[in-house]
């Protein structure tokens, strides 16, 4: 029933997904907990900043931002970002607009967060004489990701879906291969549901483990 699968790499396109997801996901909570940390800055250049990125890269369609990173950065501006090979230039050019993109919800997932955390505990820490990067770093931020696993959780597993997006420039993860077995083989329907279980095995573990990891580290207040 399956003898159609032999001779393609599933498991290795998978991976490729899994590393897109794991490196993009590690990049984006860098830079969505740098953006979240100046949207509540006291520095109004770097609360314009923030908002202005935000509102910017959520309204623009992620295949937009990945073909931009493809034609705009390497293409044109010979971007290539330590690689020099053309599968690993496009890979990390693929991570680079997943981090883009992802970091402006994690931003915002954060700040819902912050929000969360009583501004008596941030007044009292400035009255000892903390920094506002040592208030943010060593008091707000700890309570703000407890309280937002479940956010994030949510913010990852549309990441993972989001990377089949990088198919757009040539990266060969799951949905690159898809997309070439259907145009090879007459199986349509078996494809799409064996692809589609692979994203489910990925995603639901996902979403279960980070609820499970929610509750334990939920914030009493």
């Amino acid at each position: 029933m399956f003898d159609f699968l032999e001779g393609y790499d599933l498991l290795g396109a998978f991976w490729v997904t899994v590393q897109l997801t794991v490196y993009s996901a590690l990049g984006s909570l860098i830079w969505g907990t740098l953006l979240a940390g100046m949207k509540v800055s006291p520095v109004p250049l770097m609360r314009g900043f923030s908002t202005a990125y935000v509102n910017v890269v959520r309204n623009i369609p992620l295949t937009v931002i990945m073909v931009f990173a493809s034609l705009g950065l390497f293409q044109t501006l010979s971007v290539k970002l330590g690689a020099s090979d053309f599968t690993d230039i496009n890979f990390r050019l693929a991570v680079l607009a997943l981090v883009a993109y992802t970091a402006a919800f994690v931003c915002e997932a954060l700040r819902s967060g912050i929000n969360t955390v009583p501004v008596g505990q941030a007044e009292a820490a400035r009255a000892l004489g903390l920094s506002f990067t040592q208030v943010l770093s060593l008091i707000v931020l700890p309570q703000a990701f407890r309280a937002v696993v479940n956010p994030l959780s949510n913010v990852l597993i549309a990441l993972t879906k989001n990377t089949t997006v990088a198919s757009a420039i040539g990266v060969a993860e799951a949905s690159y291969l898809m997309k070439g077995m259907i145009e090879a083989e007459a199986q349509l329907i078996l494809i799409s549901a064996v692809f589609a279980f692979g994203f489910i095995v990925l995603t639901l573990p996902t979403g279960l483990i980070l609820g499970w990891v929610s509750k334990k580290v939920a914030v009493k207040r």
